[in-house]
């Protein structure tokens, strides 16, 4: 997936108000721009890092750029844009990358299933039987390991979809966690135990209830992303 357009270079000032983010182009202008990204961002950014944004020229946005990427605290690039995740994994779906996932007759995004009012990223059909897929994008690393973590924050959300996920495969149907690893420089993802025990014991229960947990890395640019390895899940 490439970039609409060239990306912009500057340095972050500080994030705040959780979707604001001061930056200093490299020319020096000073812009807020918007952070599409609600979570912590925890080991991701840093005063002064390094940063790629996109600019907008649609009068109608009140800021004038989205933050995309960020050279993290670790020295990883890191796609900070969490709205990248699933049109990342589609391409990928589409273009038979996912081989867990080939085969596939039919695609639709943000179905309503579950007992709890969800909405699944992808239904695939496979002669007639679904598989219900649900995305997560990866961002929190460490200095001290190649293993990626989520989440970087509590998500009762991201509890919620598991927690649906195993009743669609106690049903019989088939059920697919899929973690998007935006973050260069990974060789594994784990459960954030630390961060989010609630999260991390579904996950458990999940694949206890015959879901499948899958997750792949990113090649990352400021010119591209692109879908490009399965990565193992550490329990």
């Amino acid at each position: 997936m490439r970039f609409a357009q060239p990306l912009e270079r500057g340095r972050l000032v500080r994030r705040y108000k959780r979707f604001l983010a001061d930056v200093v182009t490299d020319e020096g202008e000073a812009l807020c721009i918007h952070c599409p990204n609600t979570g912590s961002m925890l080991n991701c950014m840093s005063e002064g890092a390094r940063v790629w944004f996109q600019r907008s020229s649609d009068p109608r946005r009140k800021l004038p750029g989205t933050w995309e990427l960020v050279e993290t605290p670790q020295g990883r690039l890191a796609c900070v844009n969490t709205a990248r995740a699933n049109p990342l994994v589609e391409e990928a779906l589409l273009n038979g990358q996912i081989a867990e996932l080939a085969g596939f007759s039919a695609l639709k995004r943000e179905v309503a299933y579950g007992v709890e009012n969800s909405r699944v990223d992808f239904r695939l059909d496979y002669a007639g039987l679904p598989a219900y897929v649900e995305v997560k994008s990866v961002t929190l690393g460490f200095d001290d390991t190649a293993v990626a973590a989520f989440p970087d924050a509590v998500t009762t959300r991201g509890s919620r979809h598991l927690r649906e996920l195993a009743a669609l495969a106690r049903s019989g149907v088939r059920a697919v966690q899929l973690y998007c690893v935006n973050l260069s420089g990974i060789e594994a993802v784990r459960p954030a135990v630390e961060i989010d025990p609630t999260y991390a014991a579904a996950l458990h229960e999940a694949i206890a209830a015959g879901v499948e947990v899958l997750a792949y890395g990113v090649e990352l640019s400021p010119h591209e992303l692109r879908l490009s390895r399965p990565l193992p899940v550490l329990l």
